[in-house]
């Protein structure tokens, strides 16, 4: 069994650079997922008993590039499509096959970039890069998304199929590109955080394993463009919110909040990696915008408790984000921190200019915060009509459970 395990750990390391040195030599993101499952499932057969080499990812290689171009010679079309690939051999003949220390290139830059293009449909380029990234399943990405495992086939097909219809190049953008293209490869990887942080629907308020999923790609993300300063940002931001996971819920699973958790449960690891990385993420050039979430987020975990957080320097760096995304969420978030530095009236004045944005409406957190703003308040109608609000909205049932006990309290008054 152990040797079984130590397999799936190469696997799930290996599989992604794998997969990505195969599109880049067949053009095919099929045939190279096909091939991908064929040398895993030798791999699986032999290492166990063999051993596993001392250099996994060329024997994998090795093995899905026979078994490709078997698949290709039983093709009807194999004779125009083998002289294609050597048109494309031709030109990446002065590439090297492997690092110098014989392992796989590491083409997964490239594999970003396609499953993020911004040519396929935005609910399509988080579940390919689950897909192939992260090497989950078709039935772990549908999970992931709470849809039918069916839905989400079609949703990866209809991807593929866009990929090769529209000729989405295999490509690390330019320098002249990279400045629009990667933030649309940030966004993809911080929605699936987001999504482990805080579930849109489902019996848990966290789903650790899509969180650290991401942080699992933001960190080969780092490696591959280490001089990208907001790539450490969304990094660092992902650390120091994830260092809270374990004391952002209760023995039931009820969501725990902020000046309620238990900090001593904080993870100092993770902080201690993030602040390090908020530093690069602000050195160098004007912040970003995950750079700034990242320090905020800083703040909040360097803080002894809620009351001694640093609120004017937190209020200060918001006012930066909304300068950078001057979107009615950031504006959410910093009315909150607004009222934390100047009272719950201050604060609620400016979530009541907010009333109007179409994309607060019906906004989980935005009718959350008002409601607990108003109790703070002593408005306890109000605020009971604000926390019904919320609870016909709330995503998962943790949420849902915790606001019919605030509600419940606000009627007990």
């Amino acid at each position: 069994m152990s040797g079984v395990r130590e397999v799936e750990a190469v696997f799930r390391e290996e599989r992604g650079r794998l997969l990505a040195a195969l599109v880049r030599r067949f053009g095919d993101l099929d045939l190279a997922e096909e091939v991908t499952s064929d040398a895993i499932e030798a791999a699986l057969k032999h290492w166990p008993v063999e051993g596993v080499p001392p250099k996994p990812g060329a024997w994998l290689m090795t093995t899905a590039r026979r078994k490709a171009v078997d698949r290709l010679r039983r093709d009807q079309a194999f004779a125009a499509r083998l002289a294609i690939l050597q048109v494309e051999a031709d030109r990446a003949a002065h590439a090297p096959p492997a690092d110098a220390d014989g392992e796989l290139p590491d083409e997964r830059l490239q594999l970003f970039f396609t499953c993020a293009h911004p040519a396929l449909p935005a609910e399509d380029r988080g579940a390919l890069t689950l897909r192939c990234l992260a090497g989950l399943t078709t039935p772990e990405v549908a999970r992931a998304y709470l849809v039918p495992v069916q839905t989400m086939a079609k949703r990866i097909v209809r991807a593929k199929k866009k990929i090769r219809e529209a000729r989405i190049p295999f490509r690390v953008p330019g320098a002249d590109e990279l400045p629009e293209r990667l933030p649309g490869v940030l966004q993809v990887i911080y929605s699936i955080f987001t999504e482990g942080y805080a579930a849109s629907s489902g019996p848990d308020l966290q789903r650790l394993d899509l969180a650290e999923e991401a942080i699992r790609l933001a960190r080969i993300l780092r490696r591959l463009l280490p001089s990208e300063r907001e790539v450490a940002g969304l990094l660092a931001l992902m650390l120091l919110v994830h260092a809270r996971r374990d004391a952002r819920t209760g023995p039931d699973g009820e969501p725990v909040l902020l000046d309620e958790q238990d900090r001593g449960r904080w993870d100092r690891d993770l902080i201690e990696e993030g602040s390090a990385l908020v530093v690069t993420a602000l050195s160098g050039g004007p912040p970003g915008v995950y750079g700034v979430q990242a320090a905020i987020a800083a703040l909040h975990d360097e803080a002894a408790d809620l009351a001694t957080t640093d609120w004017p320097q937190v209020v200060a760096l918001y006012d930066v984000l909304l300068a950078l995304d001057p979107s009615p969420v950031v504006a959410l978030n910093r009315a909150a921190a607004v009222a934390m530095r100047e009272g719950p009236e201050a604060g609620l004045a400016l979530l009541d200019e907010l009333a109007g944005e179409p994309r607060l409406r019906g906004y989980h957190p935005y009718l959350v915060a008002r409601a607990d703003l108003l109790h703070r308040l002593g408005r306890l109608p109000e605020a009971a009509a604000a926390y019904r609000a919320a609870l016909d909205v709330a995503g998962s049932e943790p949420e849902r459970v915790h606001l019919r006990r605030r509600l419940a309290a606000v009627e007990d008054s």
